[in-house]
């Protein structure tokens, strides 16, 4: 395989003609050649080649060519020749969904895809789309490109050579046209990665049997029995009790047991915190009962553990992590969350506040915490490639929340395969958020093979 940058020009000829530049036409051995087979996507033409005098590495294609395989547009793009095949790309496609509202049409990802595909457009072809949007029979996508002023504007072009999947949620996800959508790109073998929203419980599930990560994880149990709940309290003396598949803290209870005071309840309702104290277990079982009902078997008990704090406020870090161009793990961005008083967690929403790593950890380790950093980043990317390996599907992208104990030990309590990109409106972190944006364009490039792999 050979892979060229180039510089992609409409010509308005109307035959089915690639005018290749000298220079381009030595990078792709195409010399004394009289025809070419080009590929985008899916769709493949058949063309005339004609060398041009013109300094660097160019493409001009004919009406017919640019139309025949739909070309979305001129600008820098790589040529990839495999077999005697030469295919311009990647042509990458940024799967959501939201209101039909022509200047929103993503609904509040709109902005972050926006920044997606005005990166992308300097190195690839990148629309986003609904599902909606796909023809199966014609295997076509009438998808959503960014023009120069920062507009939206519509394309129909082949199907994708990958899928970034950014679906705003679960029930989005369930939903039958999805599943659907899955399995076609999957017998079309088109990667589709970040193929769901993880459930806590399956992710403390996959982790518990694998001795290079779950000392990390601390005890969760799932719809745990009140007997397993109270025995649990009486060893650790609190808990945090949440559902499976929440996410923003919602619905979740920090539960205590202090043996001469008895037993609290901590939890968020509407925008203030509410702490509960009963008497005896049993009562504060049947609140939860009360509030929640069969809800309740969906909810994961786990540990709590006694973190490292600021002003008497408890700190947890949000690790940003990202395949990378070569496939491999790495941590983009970190974001240390104070939580506010009262709270129960340290969400953004719920009161808590954003701080770098290095501000909240030297003010929690003094001279040690670089040290503490660096293995708190060694222990993301274990946890990261340990769930990518007992993971059934294509992961490119997680978010850790990650908590460090009065000890330095580091402790995982969620995993997001569809982070919020929260941490990346600090001040300090605007630069961790555009490499966040390269970082899925490397891997899109990558999964698509218009990256050189070490192998070949």
């Amino acid at each position: 395989m050979s892979l060229t940058f180039c510089n992609v020009h409409f010509s308005q000829k109307p035959e089915k003609v690639v005018y290749v530049s000298n220079n381009l036409l030595k990078s792709l051995k195409l010399s004394g050649k009289k025809n070419i087979q080009l590929r985008l996507g899916r769709d493949v033409i058949h063309a005339a080649v004609k060398s041009i005098n013109k300094p660097g590495k160019h493409l001009y294609l004919g009406s017919g060519v640019r139309n025949g395989i739909r070309v979305p547009s001129a600008g820098g793009v790589y040529i990839r020749n495999q077999d005697n095949e030469f295919q311009l790309g990647p042509l990458i496609g940024v799967l959501s969904d939201g209101p039909t509202n022509t200047s929103q049409p993503f609904g509040s990802r709109t902005q972050f895809i926006k920044q997606l595909l005005r990166e992308g457009r300097k190195k690839c072809y990148i629309f986003a789309f609904t599902p909606r949007d796909i023809n199966w029979q014609q295997e076509t996508v009438n998808g959503y490109f960014l023009s120069e002023n920062g507009s939206f504007y519509r394309r129909t072009v082949p199907l994708p050579d990958v899928v970034y999947n950014r679906l705003p949620s679960r029930k989005a996800e369930t939903s039958s046209p999805i599943i659907q959508l899955r399995e076609r790109l999957g017998r079309r073998k088109i990667p589709y990665f970040n193929w769901s929203f993880f459930n806590k419980s399956d992710i403390y599930r996959l982790l518990e049997n694998d001795n290079t990560v779950n000392k990390y994880v601390p005890e969760s149990h799932m719809n745990p029995t009140p007997e397993k709940i109270k025995e649990m309290l009486e060893r650790h003396q609190f808990l945090y009790y949440k559902p499976s598949g929440g996410s923003l803290g919602k619905g979740i209870y920090r539960l205590t047991y202090l043996p001469k005071k008895g037993y609290f309840a901590r939890y968020r309702k509407g925008s203030g915190n509410v702490l509960l104290r009963f008497s005896s277990f049993n009562s504060m079982m049947r609140m939860l009962q009360a509030r929640h009902g069969r809800s309740l078997s969906s909810y994961v008990i786990q540990q709590g553990i006694r973190l490292v704090e600021i002003d008497n406020c408890p700190i947890d870090f949000r690790f940003h992590m990202h395949k990378n161009g070569k496939n491999n793990w790495v941590v983009v961005g970190i974001g240390a969350k104070k939580a506010g008083r009262g709270s129960v967690t340290t969400h953004l929403k719920n009161g808590g506040s954003l701080l770098t790593p290095e501000q909240a950890l030297s003010r929690a380790f003094g001279p040690r915490s670089e040290e503490v950093l660096q293995n708190a980043k060694k222990v993301a990317i274990t946890l990261a490639e340990a769930i990518e390996f007992h993971h059934q599907h294509l992961l490119g992208e997680i978010g850790f929340d990650l908590g460090i104990d009065q000890d330095e030990k580091v402790w995982m309590f969620e995993a997001n395969a569809k982070p919020g990109r929260s941490i990346f409106s600090h001040p300090s972190l605007r630069s961790e958020g555009k490499a966040s944006v390269e970082h899925i364009l490397e891997h899109c490039l990558y999964l698509s093979k218009f990256r050189r792999r070490d192998s070949e």
